[in-house]
């Protein structure tokens, strides 16, 4: 692949708003320009069904993204364009991860721990009121990502567990099934956080979400938005005090949309003591004038919903056509799931290079009455844990990494000496297929 494959998952819940606009549509396809790319962009439905229950919402929320993209400039001709519920060989190859994922993994993801704990803080069963989605989230993504082979997925910082673990089960089914040893059927894919994406505060000051109430749709008519501007809290300065530019939802609305130029005469403006109702004037004005032209677009869409379901049907055709199908072919093949008229003899098992040896875990007290354990690699000390005061504590810790894979709670051991976690990663995979051929002997 000459290209770099650069995928974007689009939640389907909910109406766009300026922050979706600002932090992720218009950073999205400024990229989508370089010659270089080759880039996905889909929408999230499968994942929407997790949190929402109500099937016209998110038949509506559906129709209002894919509107929002199209209207603000995504060129469906050089980009990849479709929806997740069109692409079956997600839910297939979300299957085949589900196999090799490790559940103590899944335990840890972020969103299932923070249900858990919020339960226990209610006095609650760990697992009341959360759903087989829920936990199994991290799965779907990383089959959304791996399908296409993406190198690289731009995500919040919220996100980057979860692109991780595509890592660490992409890792685990190329080790798995990669033979010979060279055959990888998966490409690691890379997190992209971008610094410089802006965080728009909301009506409140507080960053702008659905989850607090505060947003200003994106497409709101002229005079709703020209209403909403009105609203945005600011402080009790009078016309005429200089007003400070840090901390004010107005100031860093308006920058989010000007120019450099605009910018610092807006700033000299708050110096001089613009009143509220001017600045937020000023700040409607410039935000319509740059969306209403896509405001226009978009109320055209929303008038032709079969000219965008046709649209994300023929990327989803060409798509599977090109990639999905092959790919899913070739991982069917992988694991056995194969044409039986082709059925070849097996031969003897050949024996395993005794050369490379596979990697142990030991369980030792030390003479501080703690309880330790460490991995290794013939003599290397590739993992080595902390003490601790009871056997048990030591097993359960133990029992969970040995699931197959390190993860972000990693405070209770250390790496060895120039060990990464990719290397301890890959040990691990290796001593879960050993004791998975075990158990098939």
């Amino acid at each position: 692949m000459s290209k770099t494959r650069i995928l974007t998952g689009i939640t389907t819940s909910g109406t766009p708003h300026l922050g979706n606009y600002v932090g992720a549509i218009r950073p999205a396809l400024a990229s989508a320009q370089a010659s270089d790319a080759e880039n996905f962009y889909f929408l999230a439905d499968y994942h929407a069904l997790v949190k929402c229950g109500d099937p016209t919402r998110v038949q509506r929320s559906t129709l209002e993204i894919a509107a929002t993209w199209l209207a603000c400039g995504l060129d469906v001709e050089k980009n990849w364009f479709y929806r997740q519920s069109d692409i079956p060989e997600i839910p297939e190859l979300t299957w085949l991860l589900t196999c090799v994922a490790g559940k103590g993994l899944l335990n840890r993801a972020h969103a299932y721990k923070a249900a858990v704990d919020k339960n226990r803080a209610e006095g609650e069963d760990d697992d009341a009121g959360i759903n087989a989605g829920l936990f199994m989230y991290p799965v779907l993504m990383a089959a959304d990502i791996l399908i296409f082979n993406a190198h690289k997925v731009p995500v919040g910082r919220d996100q980057i567990q979860h692109i991780e673990m595509a890592r660490d089960f992409a890792q685990r089914f190329n080790h798995l099934y990669g033979e010979p040893a060279s055959e990888q059927y998966f490409v690691l894919p890379d997190v992209v956080i971008d610094d410089n994406v802006a965080t728009l505060p909301g009506l409140d000051g507080r960053k702008m979400s659905k989850s607090y109430d505060n947003t200003i749709p994106l497409f709101a008519p002229r005079n709703e938005l020209k209403k909403l501007i009105a609203g945005i809290l600011t402080d009790s300065r009078a016309p005429g005090e200089a007003k400070a530019t840090e901390g004010s939802a107005v100031f860093q609305l308006y920058q989010a949309f000007a120019s450099k130029e605009e910018t610092r005469a807006f700033a000299q403006a708050f110096a001089d003591g613009i009143g509220w109702g001017d600045a937020k004037t000023q700040l409607f004005e410039r935000i319509d004038a740059e969306i209403a032209p896509l405001r226009e677009k978009y109320l055209a869409l929303m008038a032709r919903p079969a000219e965008i379901e046709a649209i994300l049907r023929d990327g989803a055709s060409r798509l599977r056509a090109q990639h999905a199908t092959p790919a899913l072919a070739r991982l069917r093949a992988a694991v056995g799931l194969r044409d039986l008229s082709q059925m070849v003899q097996a031969s003897a098992k050949p024996e395993k290079k005794s050369a490379t040896p596979l990697p142990t875990f030991k369980q030792y007290r030390e003479a501080d009455g703690k309880f330790y354990f460490k991995l290794m690699l013939g003599e290397r000390v590739l993992l080595q844990s902390i003490g601790f005061d009871s056997p048990r504590d030591a097993g359960v810790r133990l029992a969970s990494i040995k699931q197959g894979a390190l993860d972000d709670d990693g405070g209770d051991f250390t790496l060895g000496a120039g060990v990464s976690s990719d290397e301890v990663n890959a040990a691990l995979a290796a001593f879960v297929e050993a004791a998975l051929e075990g158990e098939k002997g």
